[in-house]
């Protein structure tokens, strides 16, 4: 197993090998790819506009250069999310926050789509934020329905259940957003909507593929008895860029 890198100290930051797979550093492949019309850029840092997703991209061998970019594009003393950074951060950035992640792929998915499940789209984003809001299943944003197919299950009207897709790597998409209302957990619809999400990702020819937290042990052994497989751990990252980012971008340029 290969050493933790330690993102608070960069004095000797750990060497970090390019990713080979589009899913070693998905947002980026997503927003130089199928979601580059979601892009804003500067230089070689990517990110969603803020009211899709506060996913933001590095490249693979982040250096000076783009780590001034990045404190451009994000402004003095903003947090940012640093998927599929392995390597130390530079002086004056703080570690905000630091998770242990797994990351699932289709081995043998039995996707299905599901008759009670009805398409979602931006007429019923007020609901969706509010059942995100209550359960909680990770960001969800007023455009964030746009990056994929999202659905629901409805019971008397009222919306008990999601899922749909977020990133959007070639050849892949995630599902995310999975959740259920607390007064209707235990029914099967978080595993219906997963496997629906699913085979509408394998109509289009992807894989479907998806993250959660390592601690999520109930969340790991339902999608692995779904037919996810673990691909790999990961960190869910996030950083403050320094409050003097502007003088802090000059001197790394020099």
């Amino acid at each position: 197993m290969s050493a933790r890198p330690d993102l608070a100290n960069p004095e000797r930051p750990p060497e970090a090998p390019a990713p080979t797979h589009p899913l070693d550093n998905p947002a980026y492949a997503a927003l130089a790819g199928p979601h580059a019309r979601f892009a804003e850029r500067r230089g070689r840092v990517l990110r969603y506009q803020l009211d899709v997703s506060p996913w933001l991209a590095m490249p693979d061998d982040p250096g000076p250069d783009d780590w001034a970019d990045l404190a451009r594009l994000a402004g003095p003393g903003a947090e940012v999310p640093l998927p599929g950074v392995r390597t130390g951060l530079p002086p004056g950035w703080e570690v905000t926050f630091d998770m242990e992640g797994v990351q699932l792929v289709d081995e043998s998915v039995a996707a299905a789509p599901d008759p009670e499940a009805v398409l979602l789209g931006p007429d019923d984003v007020p609901e969706m934020l509010d059942l995100v809001e209550r359960t909680q299943p990770g960001p969800f944003l007023p455009r964030t329905v746009e990056l994929g197919t999202y659905l629901g299950i409805r019971r008397d009207g009222a919306l008990i259940a999601m899922a749909g897709e977020r990133l959007h790597p070639p050849g892949w998409t995630e599902i995310s957003a999975v959740c259920t209302d607390a007064a209707h957990r235990g029914q099967g619809l978080a595993s219906r909507l997963v496997l629906a999400v699913a085979a509408g990702i394998r109509s289009r020819g992807e894989t479907p593929f998806l993250h959660t937290s390592a601690r999520n042990t109930d969340a790991i052994r339902l999608y692995e008895s779904l037919g996810f497989r673990l691909r790999r751990r990961t960190r869910f990252v996030a950083a403050r860029v320094p409050a003097a980012a502007g003088g802090w971008s000059a001197d790394a340029r020099r």
